[in-house]
């Protein structure tokens, strides 16, 4: 293909894409599911999975390796923009004035998940290598750890707010103790990630301290900055957006030549981004947002194309049901004895535990990090994107079924509404 015909692949592949996700994502919002979960099915379908499996397999013709890295460049732009989003909403006011529920949430429902992993991993090895030879290592069992208990913070959002839970005790333990998990995870992926993705980079060690210098310098340096230069255009009225995206690129560009996946610049980038009055800015939440969502199917159909649920066969299909009951049972049991044990109902214990088992978007960032590193193969990779999709499902109808015994939560006194904003996730 010459450049032109490139472009007009990639132009046209972009539109069945945007317009795919959309159908498939308002289909899942009739039947009661996160607009994630058909998104995601939509990239699922036009990859080998489905689409792939017809005759003259239409997923070649549609997205020839030719287009693929252009594709590719786009959607990890949009999942930079996501993950500047993630950090720019973590709601720092919450995650100090949490109580002692939020606090016993975050720490068993990511301690116990992850502890359970790392003990499958070192006394099942064999289950693992079956499917993945390269299992073992200590990348690969803080991968598995954080791969297990990570919970997807936008997508619980979502559900809280479409289930009429924002601003009840129920949703603001949710959403504060899914906030510090993912702090926590991010962190635990980076310190795990550091110096793998990129064979010619640094070492692991030196690659975790140019991390650390660089964190210190945003937090320390670019932040004051930042704020001081925001203060100062307010009354110019210039747009805060470039300033964003430029923040969020460049931090992105920064991690990735340090070794790490651009989604830690990303995050990083959200986490030291000024706030006026510790709240995120409206001005520059909705453009992000908006582009993020418009070019994030993007990434599910790039998914879609490296997974293919044909290839899993008995050995996977085992090694599935181990994570699936890590997975599900570290996270329920955990979540819901320490909402019980803080003070909380049965029923209000029993929707938390149910909405921070969500994994959908985060989850599958985590699990592409980890595939384009080399931490993890294609196999490993299927059966994890499963775990993914069968967790983020489970949580509505759980949510209905504790719904159905008792009357709606009363809503209590004044809580800061929970963070996250990107209803399509």
């Amino acid at each position: 293909m010459d450049t032109e015909q490139v472009t007009a692949v990639v132009i046209g592949d972009v539109a069945l894409i945007v317009v795919a996700s959309w159908l498939l994502g308002a289909l899942a919002r009739r039947l009661g599911q996160p607009t994630v979960i058909g998104q995601i099915a939509a990239g699922i379908a036009l990859g080998p999975t489905l689409l792939g499996r017809l005759p003259g397999d239409p997923t070649k013709t549609l997205f020839p390796p030719e287009v693929l890295p252009f594709l590719t460049v786009l959607s990890q732009v949009a999942v930079v923009i996501f993950m500047f989003l993630a950090g720019y909403e973590i709601n720092y006011r919450q995650l100090r004035s949490g109580g002692r529920s939020v606090l016993a949430v975050a720490a068993l429902a990511l301690l116990v998940p992850a502890g359970l992993s790392t003990g499958a991993v070192t006394l099942l090895d064999g289950m693992f290598t079956a499917v993945e030879p390269d299992a073992g290592g200590r990348t690969f069992v803080m991968f598995m750890a954080v791969a297990c208990s990570v919970t997807a913070l936008p997508v619980l959002v979502a559900i809280v707010r479409e289930r009429g839970m924002a601003g009840t005790s129920t949703g603001a333990v949710a959403t504060t103790a899914a906030g510090i998990m993912d702090v926590a995870a991010w962190l635990v992926l980076a310190a795990a990630f550091a110096g793998t993705a990129h064979s010619s980079g640094p070492s692991w060690l030196q690659a975790l301290v140019l991390i650390v210098l660089f964190s210190a310098v945003m937090f320390l340096v670019v932040r004051p900055l930042l704020d001081r230069l925001l203060r100062r255009s307010e009354s110019r009225l210039l747009s805060p957006v470039p300033l964003a995206l430029g923040l969020a690129l460049g931090s992105a560009w920064v991690t990735s030549m340090l070794g790490l996946h651009p989604v830690f610049g990303g995050f990083l980038a959200g986490l030291v981004m000024p706030r006026r009055n510790e709240v995120p800015d409206a001005e520059v939440l909705q453009p992000m947002e908006q582009t993020a969502a418009v070019f994030l199917p993007l990434f599910f159909v790039t998914t879609g194309l490296k997974f293919d649920v044909g290839t899993l066969d008995a050995d996977g299909l085992v090694l599935l049901a181990l994570i699936l009951g890590i997975a599900v049972l570290g996270k329920l049991g955990p979540a819901y004895a320490a909402c019980r044990f803080t003070g909380l109902g049965p029923h209000q214990s029993a929707r938390v535990a149910a909405l921070v088992n969500t994994r959908g978007l985060t989850e599958l960032i985590v699990l592409n990090v980890a595939l384009e590193s080399g931490v993890i193969g294609p196999g490993l990779f299927t059966v994890l994107v499963l775990m993914a999709l069968i967790t983020t499902f489970m949580t509505g109808p759980l949510l209905t079924l504790i719904g159905r015994k008792e009357r709606p939560e009363k809503e209590i006194g004044r809580v800061d509404e929970p963070v996250g904003r990107i209803q399509a996730q």
